[in-house]
């Protein structure tokens, strides 16, 4: 029986969200922030004292380790674990305060840095899932970094796990960790011939038992409307303010479908995300996303429509309509491996947990490790309210995450 002591995870956890790994979406740099490389450091010297010797990292922050195969067979695909060390820009990840609740008892708890942050059950419905055992929140004032050194925990719990227990048999396996995932640039300067695997896993998602194995499609938009510019003074009948035409570009977009704020599941949505410019010319940016590519194409025809049939109520005025690839939905590619996400599934469910197949409403690095040669479904690790102040993760549900790592070798192993 594979068995992963909820208290060594913690610990472990803690330890690595205290270190501050913002990446910076505004920065053009490889890594977008240095101090993303502090964990990495960090990382690479715990690899080497659990006796992964091939292990390193480079001036990008990537760290990258092997466990050798220890199975007489000789035909095992090398697999993957991956997770980012980064957290995301929305909310600060400077100087966070772990809190282990080691019993929950189901009460609302004020978190002791700023008393208005409040994590309650009938706001987070899944802490029913962790009365009596152990969670952990921020102190109120961060993020937590669940997102993802929740993944980063696994793995290394799962690692020390196989070097501990060398009668655990499975194939070469390899680990990986990236940076900058939360600005979608986790994979930009990864080598993937160093990595050297064939099948992939991120542990980068939700609920224990969930697994991904389909993301949005995703596109950014580019509108540039071109005004025409006169002296104010002399503007009456000739200005064509380009601002303007921008506004009501936004006012033509429907209201009550179509955005991140009216749509869920299965279905895509077109969202502006920031305006620039002046009366002479504005630029519109847009995020287009669906889980399939004729829906994707709908979207930017629709939306071109809109914006012609606005900028033409303004003669004079002229729009330029750039789209732009991000990502595209993994599904595509595992669907012609399925056994990828079987083996995650079978794996799950040795850990003594039901699956829950999942579409992700974004991306991971899995999308973008799928179409550059390694298809890469996604493994839950428990993290809740990610991005927030009230972000939290149960120590029981890491715990089972590194069982499926190790579950999930085993099968390779075992079908190879």
């Amino acid at each position: 029986m594979i068995q992963i002591s909820p208290d060594s995870i913690a610990d472990r956890f803690m330890r690595y969200v205290k270190i501050d790994t913002q990446s910076n979406p505004a920065s053009t740099a490889h890594p977008t922030t240095e101090k993303q490389k502090d964990l990495s450091k960090l990382l690479l010297k715990e690899l080497f004292g659990m006796g992964i010797t091939n292990a390193s990292t480079d001036e990008f922050g990537y760290v990258y380790a092997t466990i050798p195969s220890n199975s007489n067979k000789k035909n095992i695909p090398v697999i993957c674990f991956c997770a980012h060390v980064d957290t995301a820009p929305d909310c600060s990840g400077t100087h966070v305060k772990p809190i282990l609740h080691r019993y929950y008892d189901g009460n609302d708890i004020i978190l002791p840095d700023d008393n208005t942050q409040v994590l309650r059950m009938s706001d987070s419905p899944y802490l029913k899932n962790h009365l009596n055992s152990g969670i952990i929140t921020t102190s109120g004032t961060t993020l937590l970094g669940a997102d993802d050194k929740s993944g980063v925990a696994a793995i290394m719990e799962a690692a020390l796990y196989f070097v501990q227990n060398p009668a655990v048999m499975h194939g070469e396996i390899k680990i990986l960790f990236t940076p900058d995932e939360e600005v979608g640039q986790g994979t930009t300067k990864v080598d993937m011939q160093k990595l050297g695997a064939k099948y992939g896993y991120t542990l980068d998602g939700g609920e224990a038992g969930s697994l991904e194995d389909e993301t949005f499609s995703a596109d950014a938009a580019v509108i540039t409307i071109n005004g025409v510019i006169v002296h104010p003074g002399y503007a009456k009948n000739k200005l064509v303010n380009a601002l303007k035409v921008a506004g009501a570009v936004l006012d033509a977009l429907p209201k009550n479908e179509w955005s991140p704020e009216t749509t869920e599941g299965r279905e895509g949505f077109v969202h502006p995300v920031a305006v620039t410019g002046m009366a002479e010319k504005a630029t519109i940016q847009f995020i287009v996303r669906d889980f399939t590519l004729a829906g994707l194409q709908q979207h930017h025809t629709q939306l071109k429509k809109i914006t012609a049939d606005t900028v033409a109520k303004f003669p004079g005025a002229t729009m330029e309509y750039v789209a732009q690839e991000q990502y595209r939905n993994m599904k595509e590619v595992l669907d012609g491996c399925p056994q990828v996400a079987a083996y995650a599934e079978e794996a799950i469910q040795r850990a003594g947990l039901a699956v829950k197949k999942e579409s992700i409403r974004g991306g991971t690095d899995g999308s973008r490790f799928s179409y550059i040669g390694m298809p890469c479904p996604n493994i839950f690790t428990g993290m809740q309210n990610i991005h927030s102040k009230l972000e939290w993760i149960g120590t029981n549900d890491m715990a089972k995450a590194a069982e499926t790592i190790v579950h999930v070798a085993m099968i390779w192993e075992e079908r190879s």
